[in-house]
């Protein structure tokens, strides 16, 4: 029997919530979940080194199909050994998405056919046609451990009848997706969980999305601007039917009660671009809430961004340091705080799976959000 390209390994599953502690086991190297992903783009963390993101123990990084299809190409990436190479990347796994959501931002209703979506770069305005085949072709010269399969994220809201025939699409695709998928000994091809915000359509699109025999499953479209009560809802719902011996995987949540909430439903795996950009921008996720550090209340602050981190950032410079540097426009505040941000991320996620570890992942959360929020 072949061996899978990635396989789950079930620890422990939480008395108090239901929430599951496992663990990943990919050809690059094994991350243990639920995980926070850190997300690079363009094969770069944004600000930071490989070394420094494989420092804080990230064991699994995202890079986009879509950025680096149109600059510098899938092939140079291939004739340079794959994405692990081509950014020294030794930390662990990559995954990279499908392409989907950026082309469907760039494309038109009358674009999406059933072929594929037309779009026009948006670095020169070239027209392209990206098909299932295509995203699969571009991920498998990647060489990322976790691919993605095409699917058509609608947009919220959409009319129950379109989010109807998108699910149905995106099933159509992952066949094709299956069928171009030439490396599946080293790269694991996750399906994709559709169906807007409507109940009965998730729970279609992940019986229907479920019934191919995938290494990992993911849920999309969500996370999207709707209300946080109904992308709970959508959970709900839809992670009740995804296998348990399989990985689970919600995709683009970052903020820190999406990363407890998805973990206490069940979700394993989670990325976002939101503590980079953040950082980019002068606020960072302390232990306390958000904090914007170019306030001009922090001018005097010679303490910690944030009292409780051990991150590089909080261990050596002051509130009101990084703050000169932010206002001085200079690229090392922004680089502090973006190294604090997926820092305290990857950290809160070491703490809850210690807390499923000893069951008592509620407890935590309400401990948590009682500093976090303030109530």
């Amino acid at each position: 029997m072949t061996k899978p390209a990635i396989w789950y390994e079930h620890i422990h599953t939480c008395k108090q919530t239901g929430a599951r502690l496992g663990r990943v086991h990919t050809p690059h190297g094994t991350f243990d979940t639920p995980a926070f992903m850190p997300v690079g783009t363009q094969a770069t963390v944004k600000g930071m080194s490989p070394d420094e993101i494989a420092s804080m123990d990230a064991h699994i990084i995202l890079s986009n199909t879509y950025h680096l299809w149109m600059r510098p190409g899938s092939e140079l990436i291939k004739k340079a050994g794959g994405l692990h190479k081509f950014m020294n990347w030794k930390g662990g796994a990559v995954l990279t998405d499908s392409g989907g959501f950026q082309v469907f931002s760039l494309a038109k209703p009358k674009d999406i056919i059933e072929e594929g979506v037309k779009f026009r770069s948006h670095l020169d305005g070239s027209r392209h046609l990206l098909t299932p085949e295509k995203s699969i072709q571009i991920q498998n010269d990647l060489g990322a451990d976790i691919i993605m399969a095409f699917d058509e994220c609608c947009p919220y809201p959409s009319t129950y009848e379109y989010s109807k025939r998108s699910l149905e699409r995106t099933t159509r695709w992952l066949e094709r997706c299956i069928d171009t998928h030439a490396r599946p000994e080293d790269q694991a091809l996750f399906g994709i969980i559709q169906g807007n915000m409507y109940k009965d359509l998730r729970q279609e699109s992940a019986r229907q999305i479920t019934s191919f025999d995938l290494p990992g499953y993911a849920i999309g479209g969500l996370s999207v601007g709707e209300p946080s009560e109904l992308l709970y809802e959508m959970l709900d719902v839809t992670v009740p039917l995804m296998p348990e011996d399989k990985p689970r995987y919600l995709m683009g949540v970052g903020s820190p009660d999406y990363l407890i909430e998805s973990a206490m439903r069940g979700i394993d795996m989670c990325d976002c671009v939101l503590p980079t950009r953040m950082g980019r921008h002068g606020t960072v996720l302390t232990s306390h809430g958000r904090k914007i550090v170019r306030d001009a209340k922090y001018a005097e602050d010679f303490g910690p961004m944030d009292d409780r981190c051990d991150c590089y950032a909080c261990q050596n410079f002051s509130s009101a340091y990084i703050r000169h540097l932010l206002k001085a426009k200079e690229i090392f505040g922004q680089r502090l705080c973006t190294w604090h941000n997926i820092h305290f991320l990857l950290k809160l996620m070491e703490k809850v799976r210690e807390a499923i570890a000893e069951d008592c992942l509620g407890d935590f959360r309400d401990a948590f959000y009682k500093e976090y929020y303030g109530k």
